[in-house]
């Protein structure tokens, strides 16, 4: 609730203690630990890891650079770090640097307090208006961070340009007393990352031929991507030297917790959720398409793979889900590992790849992945078709790749309902048996869905080939595909 005091006799009435922003940062993350609370709701893999090392940063007052690749919740945890600001914190009424009415630092603020004393207006702002964000870009200026002197100011109140209220203040003093962060801080060019040196270390300004003395009150936090892994630029190491705590970030350690971020960030509406039917088994497919292009020679590891990859997949899934369901008037529809071709666009727009992935293409690499997030997802639960084939206990696929040889092939429409991608899926001989023999406990939409992951899986292992329609996917038998190049 907003405090009712309006001037500075009675803040000082009420025995307010002013505190360093630091200070009130510490104070309320030791209420938070004392009450067994998580004042930083949403982020999940990090209880263990990445959240401590915040926490014991905090605790030491210090300002704090997060390291990781993209994608890894590095301004998300930096804005979540407003839930340990005080809900109001009072100013100079009219101040451009949050003056506090106990210790101001500005010209205007002294002078004002000079001439009004107690009866100096004061105002509260709200936590949320105490957080101040900037994206390093090469046109980042000294004057946007810090400041500089302002002609037009001077010749307005006819001031000398040796008066320090001609001076505008940049964006570091208008954070006094709140979190200033600055993101992506190896993009800042050297010369600019030069100009904070002393802001860090001492606490003051310099601001052209200006000897200011303000010890500024700021929490500081720095994102950036390991310097070795950007080819943009650096952070300099006098820089780094200033910055107290460095907190390395990192990926989901488990497709269980990446399914688990990916389902709270994605942005899938209502009306979806009601009408599409998503199995964990896609979902595990997506997560496994991340995992394999983090783990590919194609892509280049030092830019990492964002979460974003698969947030923005899911929700392709449910669209593509969502355009048959429209197309064919149904009321309802079950996701299927054909829908993940259609994710192609959230695949090749997140990965950057190295020289041999352009030369396959960026298409061609995102087709890949899929593969063998299919491959791997098939071996975990079927038994290997390679060594199936030497088994004494028999191959279990034989009947459904007998049935392939004997000229037959299965189409997968994508205008297909529900019932006819069933049936399609059944005329395969043996391909029911094989699931209800292997999985005979899964309701029938997921049986359906374990047929579909045997012929693609089949299809990765080379027993069977797979083939782009122009209106879905269709499987047959290896040989005849060798022998006719000209299936569309």
């Amino acid at each position: 609730m907003k405090p009712t005091i309006n001037t500075l006799g009675e803040l000082k009435l009420a025995n307010y203690q002013s505190k360093s922003v630091k200070h009130e940062m510490r104070d309320n993350l030791i209420d938070f630990l004392k009450a067994k609370q998580n004042p930083f709701p949403g982020i999940q893999g990090y209880e263990e890891t990445v959240i401590p090392q915040l926490q014991t940063a905090l605790l030491s007052e210090h300002n704090i650079i997060f390291l990781g690749l993209r994608g890894q919740a590095k301004t998300r945890m930096a804005r979540l770090m407003l839930n340990l600001l005080d809900e109001y914190m009072p100013i100079v009424a009219g101040s451009e640097i949050n003056d506090d009415p106990l210790q101001p630092l500005s010209k205007f603020a002294i002078d004002l307090i000079a001439e009004k004393g107690d009866e100096t207006v004061i105002e509260w702002i709200h936590r949320s208006e105490r957080y101040t964000e900037k994206l390093a870009t090469p046109d980042v200026s000294v004057a946007d961070l810090i400041g500089d002197v302002d002609p037009i100011k001077a010749a307005t109140l006819k001031l000398p340009y040796n008066d320090e209220r001609v001076i505008h203040f940049g964006l570091i003093p208008r954070s006094h007393r709140c979190i200033f962060v600055i993101n992506e801080l190896p993009d800042l060019q050297a010369r600019i990352q030069v100009s904070l040196f002393n802001i860090l270390q001492e606490g003051d300004l310099q601001i052209r031929g200006f000897k200011l003395r303000f010890p500024l009150d700021v929490q500081f936090v720095f994102t950036a991507n390991p310097e070795d892994y950007t080819n943009r630029g650096s952070i300099v190491t006098p820089l780094k030297d200033r910055i107290d705590s460095q907190i390395l970030t990192h990926y989901p350690r488990t497709i269980e917790l990446a399914k688990s971020i990916t389902t709270q960030e994605a942005h899938v509406k209502v009306e979806q959720q009601k009408a599409i039917t998503v199995s964990n088994l896609l979902l595990d497919l997506i997560e496994q398409i991340a995992m394999e292009a983090r783990a590919s020679d194609l892509v280049d590891q030092k830019s990492g793979v964002s979460a974003r990859l698969t947030i923005s997949a899911l929700e392709n899934l449910y669209s593509a889900a969502e355009r048959r369901m429209l197309l064919i008037g149904a009321d309802k529809t079950e996701a299927r590992i054909a829908d993940l071709f259609s994710v192609l666009p959230s695949i090749t727009g997140k990965v950057e790849l190295v020289y041999e992935g352009e030369l396959e293409g960026a298409v061609n690499v995102a087709q890949m992945l899929i593969g063998k997030a299919i491959r791997t997802m098939f071996a975990s639960k079927f038994a290997n078709p390679e060594k199936a084939k030497k088994s004494k206990q028999g191959n279990p696929y034989a009947t459904i790749l007998n049935w392939f040889n004997d000229g037959y092939n299965v189409e997968l429409l994508t205008q297909l309902d529900d019932l006819a991608y069933q049936k399609a899926l059944l005329t395969v001989e043996g391909l029911g048996e094989l699931i209800k023999e292997k999985y005979p406990k899964e309701p029938e939409s997921e049986k359906v869905l374990l047929m579909e992951l045997v012929l693609h899986g089949l299809a990765e292992y080379s027993q069977l080939s797979r083939h782009n329609l122009s209106k879905g996917i269709a499987f047959k038998d290896l040989m005849s595909a060798m022998f006719n190049k000209d299936v569309e």
